[in-house]
């Protein structure tokens, strides 16, 4: 099957460029491996809310509704997009796994993309697959001798199954410190796995959402947005060493920079405080009804919550032949577009994790994309 423009995920990256493309009048195909749109959005944990404002996190063109909270929800996000998709009209070719991308061999098209069941052809891919594809799930020592639950945080919904029990929740990036607070709203006795210093910021300081802050700090030079960051960093969350979370040795803005996401937090840091969420080091080894942790201390558990994190799984249907030349160490593209030879006409979009929001930069690397795609419309080159 051939196409001029072939977009994979159909998850907010892919409608995001597919909004740009529509609105310019150009063609595409929309491929997702799934049978619905915005797929991972539908099974998140159940109180889940973009850490985002709504002003700054609408798709390209479209506004939220001004009944949507400041702060969208998980389900009325997903009722969004599929208003988006109705709005342009956009209509994925479902349950469309791809398997394998790479530089087309016949003529019809620079590019072939094999799914399950389908072969096309196109003369530009948008890979928007999302920066949280695949889960992360780490074979922690002894872990096969545990009698208990472990899930990976994607298994997770709400911890209404875990009430009165003792849950060791690994890892506290920003599913991990909300998971750990949605077990304590629930009566459950969660415990955080901590193995380095973790970089937090509130998402709202003195009555302004942060995200506001960082667009601004943004614009700024690096070493005086890492100043002003660390201030406000200090006065508004403190020294938080003695709580068992370490001293990060730079800036949030510092870390995000180089791909590490600081916590956004909306409350887990007060009831670390308040001792009501307690923090352990890294896992020594996984025990039938027990952890022991670096410092030689050993906990019983019900339960273990794996908020390791995900990957993007790239390599998984990129052909061998490119992926060393367009994915870093970490797996994460290199770049939006690529202007070396065979690489033409291979695009990613939202696998960025930038201070100012990622659904905010969507809006920005999707619209780079679009015109790039405009302004190069003669291909195949």
């Amino acid at each position: 099957m051939a196409t001029t423009t072939l977009i994979i995920g159909a998850g907010p990256a892919g409608l995001a460029i597919a909004g740009r493309l529509a609105q310019k009048g150009l063609p595409f195909t929309i491929l997702e491996a799934s049978g619905h749109i915005g797929f991972s959005w539908r099974n998140h944990y159940d109180r889940l809310h973009l850490h985002t404002v709504k002003a700054y996190s609408a798709l390209p063109h479209v506004p939220y509704p001004a009944s949507y909270p400041t702060y969208v929800s998980r389900l009325d996000f997903v009722e969004y997009l599929e208003k988006y998709a109705e709005r342009f009209s956009i209509k994925p070719l479902l349950n469309q796994k791809v398997v394998d991308i790479r530089p087309s061999s016949s003529p019809g098209g620079c590019w072939q993309v094999q799914t399950e069941t389908d072969t096309f052809t196109a003369d530009r891919v948008i890979v928007a697959t999302g920066y949280n594809r695949s889960p992360n799930i780490p074979d922690l020592p002894g872990q096969r001798n545990f009698r208990g639950i472990i899930w990976h945080s994607h298994e997770y919904r709400n911890g209404a199954a875990f009430r009165n029990e003792q849950v060791l929740v690994v890892g506290m990036g920003n599913t991990g410190a909300e998971l750990a607070l949605d077990l304590l709203e629930h009566d459950a006795h969660p415990v955080i796995s901590v193995r380095s210093p973790i970089n937090i910021i509130r998402r709202d300081i003195f009555g302004r959402p942060a995200q506001n802050t960082a667009i601004v700090l943004s614009k700024l030079p690096n070493w005086l947005c890492d100043l002003i960051a660390g201030f406000t960093q200090k006065l508004t969350v403190g020294d938080m060493s003695a709580y068992g979370l370490g001293k990060p040795e730079h800036p949030p803005t510092y870390d995000n920079r180089r791909g590490k996401t600081p916590v956004i937090d909306i409350g887990t840091i007060d009831q670390i405080k308040a001792g009501k969420i307690r923090v352990v080091p890294g896992i020594e080894r996984i025990n039938a009804k027990t952890v022991t942790f670096t410092d030689g201390r050993e906990l019983p558990f019900d339960a273990i919550i794996l908020a390791t994190g995900y990957r993007p799984g790239l390599p998984a249907f990129l052909d061998k032949s490119i992926t060393e030349r367009v994915l870093n160490e970490r797996g994460y593209p290199k770049s939006l577009w690529f202007n070396d030879s065979g690489l033409n006409g291979l695009y990613f979009l939202g696998f960025t994790t930038p201070r100012s929001g990622v659904l905010f930069h969507l809006n920005i690397d999707s619209e780079r994309i679009a015109e790039h795609i405009a302004q190069n419309n003669s291909l195949p080159v």
